[in-house]
């Protein structure tokens, strides 16, 4: 997404063959980006049958998350192009296909100046959980305390309240975004039927980070923010056990599993997903990553 001059608004359009934004300066030229993955209509062949019920709410999920996309790619083009944000206000011209964003512009975020703002720092212990900056997530936490702190995270980073998800494989799924990047708890229930903390998952996506920019930090490794390569060596000099398989990286005696975007090019490349579970909890690996639906 380019904007040699400043955008004036845009037009996020679900069509039967896919999704596509127009973003128009104040003079009227248009330009257009595309996105991968299906359109709007549902395919009623192959004895698929009928639109089902919750069609249109899958459709409404897309549209915010493609929202939340073109939201990011133009305020990262403007501060590229032309030294500022740009902030859309979202209205609905057709609900839940097309959607016009008005465009305001706006001083640069503090954040994107390296040292103007705290970093939103976790720390990550084996077999405990995560240390917050003004709290902890262990896996002793009931439930109800977890998802409490994780609004609370919510609150401290500017962000929505978390909103429950249904996940396979746990009792409960929530998250909350910090910056750019998502911090993710499942619970599950133990053996005296107990509701509580299994598995904290942090994703955060390759480039600028957000205001607050969340990092991720095990026994002094900053995991998110050196390649992933250098990563795995200043564990295993550590006297870590880390397992390569793909684009992820197992310490199955600590618990945890770091992951790397799909299509990742070479070792330069950062880990840009972490999950942590008690390291003698069961159950395939999954990738964070792929829980984050509507991203584009």
């Amino acid at each position: 997404m380019q904007t040699e001059r400043a955008p004036a608004r845009v037009v996020l359009c679900g069509e039967p063959d896919g999704w596509h934004c127009v973003a128009v300066d104040a003079s009227g030229v248009e330009r257009r980006t595309d996105f991968a993955g299906a359109g709007t209509r549902w395919q009623t062949d192959a004895g698929s049958g009928p639109e089902p019920a919750w069609w249109r709410r899958r459709l409404a999920e897309t549209a915010e998350g493609l929202r939340e996309v073109v939201a990011e790619r133009l305020t990262d083009a403007t501060f590229r192009d032309l030294g500022v944000e740009a902030v859309i206000t979202w209205f609905a011209v057709d609900e839940p296909v097309m959607w016009e964003g008005l465009v305001t512009l706006r001083e640069a975020d503090p954040a994107r100046f390296p040292g103007q703002v705290a970093p939103f720092a976790i720390t990550l212990e084996p077999g405990r959980g995560a240390l917050l900056p003004d709290a902890s997530l262990l896996f002793s936490t009931r439930a109800q305390d977890a998802w409490s702190t994780l609004a609370a995270v919510a609150e401290r980073c500017g962000t929505r309240p978390p909103t429950s998800q249904f996940l396979c494989g746990w009792a409960g799924h929530r998250s909350v975004r910090v910056g750019r990047g998502r911090l993710a708890l499942s619970t599950g229930r133990g053996e005296d039927g107990v509701e509580r903390l299994a598995e904290i998952c942090a994703t955060r996506p390759p480039g600028w980070s957000g205001n607050p920019e969340m990092r991720l930090r095990f026994e002094s490794v900053e995991l998110l923010d050196e390649p992933a390569e250098d990563v795995v060596a200043l564990l295993r000099e550590l006297g870590h056990e880390v397992v390569r398989r793909g684009r992820t990286a197992r310490l199955a005696a600590a618990g945890l599993t770091l992951y790397e975007p799909d299509g990742a090019d070479a070792a330069a490349e950062r880990f840009t997903g972490v999950s942590l579970r008690p390291p003698s909890a069961a159950g395939p690996m999954r990738s964070p990553l792929q829980t984050r639906a509507g991203r584009a």
